[in-house]
């Protein structure tokens, strides 16, 4: 059998081969699939066949899919198992798979094609998700070039390719930045203050490097403990410093990256004649434009101010000391306990990540009417990954993976992302596949990973963006799951934490991990009164990394403003309830905005637009019950079915009857008395 013959890539089936896939396959597979690629889009612009929606729109549906699971199977390793043969594979392959998606949108033929079939009688007669998928297709190809000439076309395609190629070496600064930072002590008195859990990790992290004592690196459960909880406030510093200057010192800076990024982004944008990048983003948003999105973020920030003062002066009351960015996060421990008697770390015994996961499956099956069920002796690209499949009844919906815990390879933070889309069939449709990854607390001393209560929400959130990818049914791939306005991806995912919080929920998981007893009514019923504790500072946090966004996207002029690093220092401290030091540079290090060609980018204001969704929606089921299988069901129908085929807006109405409450979100964070 030839090489590519047995090339797993090639032909990905339910479920993925990780197994089978190496390095050595990434590149020759995707030349093949660009080729299958070529072949497809010549046959779509040059079909003398009378147009219809089967053989153009129908056939641009399905173009790309092979060429796309295969390229989203190599980032994720990339992201999950990084070694310099995935990375060198991947920087070999990326270029060729942003040209292919360049060429598509660019492509004269296929744009005739397009423009011939809109003008048809067939086109005249779509209703429905198709009328909807024309318009937006239309849209979309003006909107990223289509009807421009030639000279400007090809301009498009060297800056999209320059794109991938610079946001790509973001990215891998991020990842090198931060495991090129470690702390080991060898004196455990060094680490007053830090719980037990903290401890028993940073001793597992050094023993695995052959190191004798504690280490400590920049990966969230290690670097949130020493933040929280420890004495020593030099060392506190140093950490936040560390953590905040990531890649903005040689030999992984990412300066010159953002700001290429950002001119190409701007540059793109003038091609296409739009104002700003944030025009160009936001138009198919439910947003629709920059201004409007940053008008609802100055609403937010002003409703916020006055409790985030207080707070904030809260705060500077208990310190000893005028409070710097390092010693936030550690007397806000100190205030919650004070004040409700409650330690995070008193949470954690209560939620050990097998229970919580169990729990969750139980909680989404009350409420949508599915079943999760574990399947072992499934490849994957770790061992401690595994993998699940979901049923309605007798039906396979689909499968995912969950890769938990951090490593040097893998990158920050949490991700659910979709890697097969199931398509109709006679009978139903055939499995969807999707992921969900986060970097939680692993197992250490004995215990099983025991999870902080922020932790929870994190999973919850990750999982409802999977529920959104494997729930879908609808007939279009370019329709399915998440493939919605990015200002309404964000409710499935935000709406699922919701279940953190009451009490029925967490009776279906939370207990201790070693007696099984249920989490006390005292300690939840403290829990539920410090849930709006500082909620003002969360709210500001996430409203200056919108406002940052927007600001770098829509008004941000080097000649006037002069470096980026400045000027995001400036933006963020506005909203910051510290004096941020000279060194910030957390923009460096954003990988929500930088680590793609567009990401984020013009969109960060999303997850505080699809709170107000989420907070509003939540509203439904407490009336009619947490847990009321009809609502679950019309939320099922409404939001988690349906994809893209309607605009979001009505399939909110859908859902609750009505728009949204716009207070639902200030209502729920305890702010709503201060506006």
């Amino acid at each position: 059998m030839s090489k590519q013959a047995s090339n797993p890539l090639l032909n990905l089936g339910y479920p993925f081969p990780f197994g089978e896939i190496t390095p050595e396959h990434m590149v020759p597979a995707v030349k093949k699939l660009v080729q299958l690629c070529n072949q497809r889009l010549r046959a779509i612009a040059g079909s003398q066949q009378p147009r219809t929606f089967e053989n153009t729109l129908g056939a641009l549906d399905t173009l790309t899919r092979e060429i796309d699971q295969a390229m989203t199977v190599i980032a994720h390793l990339k992201e999950t198992a990084s070694s310099p043969e995935i990375r060198a594979a991947h920087s070999q392959a990326e270029p060729l798979v942003i040209a292919l998606h360049s060429r598509i949108l660019l492509h004269t033929g296929l744009w005739k094609a397009l423009q011939e079939f809109a003008a048809s009688p067939d086109a005249a007669a779509l209703s429905g998700p198709r009328r909807r998928y024309l318009n937006k297709t239309m849209a979309a190809f003006r909107r990223n070039g289509a009807a421009l000439p030639l000279h400007k076309k090809r301009a498009l395609r060297k800056i999209d390719l320059e794109l991938g190629r610079v946001a790509s070496a973001f990215s891998d600064n991020v990842l090198d930045s931060t495991n090129a930072y470690e702390w080991v002590v060898e004196n455990e008195q060094e680490l007053a203050g830090l719980p037990s859990s903290a401890r028993s990790m940073a001793r597992d992290a050094a023993a695995a490097k052959g190191i004798t004592g504690w280490r400590f690196t920049l990966q969230a459960p290690s670097y949130e403990a020493i933040m929280e909880h420890l004495d020593d406030r030099s060392v506190r510093e140093r950490f936040y410093r560390a953590y905040h200057s990531r890649a903005s010192l040689p030999p992984f800076d990412n300066g010159v990256n953002i700001a290429r990024i950002i001119e190409l982004r701007r540059a793109k944008a003038s091609l296409l004649g739009y104002a700003d990048f944030a025009e160009l983003v936001i138009e198919e948003r439910m947003a629709k434009s920059g201004k409007a999105a940053s008008e609802f973020l100055d609403r937010l920030r002003v409703q916020t101010g006055p409790a985030f003062q207080r707070e904030n002066t809260e705060l500077e009351e208990i310190a000893p000391h005028p409070v710097e960015a390092w010693d936030v996060l550690y007397y806000a421990e100190k205030l919650r306990k004070a004040r409700f008697d409650l330690d995070e770390e008193a949470l954690r015994p209560y939620f050990p990540l097998d229970r919580v996961v169990n729990g969750m499956f139980q909680i989404a099956g009350r409420l949508f009417g599915i079943r999760v069920e574990e399947r072992t002796g499934v490849p994957a690209w770790h061992p401690s990954v595994r993998f699940y499949e979901i049923f309605d009844g007798k039906d396979l919906l689909g499968g995912f993976y969950t890769d938990w815990f951090p490593r040097e390879n893998k990158r920050p933070g949490a991700w659910m992302d979709g890697m097969l889309t199931g398509s109709p069939v006679r009978d139903g449709f055939t499995p969807h596949l999707g992921l969900m990854c986060g970097n939680l607390t692993p197992p250490t001393g004995g215990r099983p990973a025991l999870l902080t209560h922020r932790d929870v929400e994190t999973v919850f959130h990750e999982f409802g963006h999977l529920l959104h990818h494997l729930l879908s049914r609808v007939e279009l791939r370019s329709q399915s799951g998440t493939a919605v306005a990015w200002d309404f991806v964000e409710l499935p995912s935000q709406i699922m934490e919701n279940w953190c919080w009451e009490r029925e929920a967490l009776d279906l998981f939370a207990a201790h991990y070693e007696t099984g007893d249920p989490l006390p009514e005292d300690l939840f019923q403290r829990m539920r009164k410090a849930q709006t504790f500082r909620a003002a500072n969360q709210q500001m946090r996430q409203l200056s990394f919108g406002i940052m966004d927007l600001a770098l996207h829509r008004s941000y002029d080097p000649a006037r403003d002069g470096g980026i690093l400045a000027y995001c220092r400036q933006v963020q401290q506005a909203l910051s309830p510290a004096p941020l030091p000279e060194d910030f540079a957390m923009v460096n290090s954003f990988s929500h905005l930088f680590g793609s060609p567009v990401g984020y980018a013009a969109g960060y204001y999303s997850y505080k637009w699809a709170e107000v969704l989420d907070a509003d929606a939540f509203k439904v089921f407490l009336k009619a019950g947490i847990f009321d299988a009809t609502t679950g069901a019309r939320f099922r129908s409404a939001i988690l079915s349906r994809g893209d085929s309607e605009d979001p807006a009505q399939l909110y109405r859908d859902f609750a009857g009505r728009d949204p409450d716009t207070a639902a979100l200030l209502e729920r964070a305890g702010l709503l008395q201060t506006v």
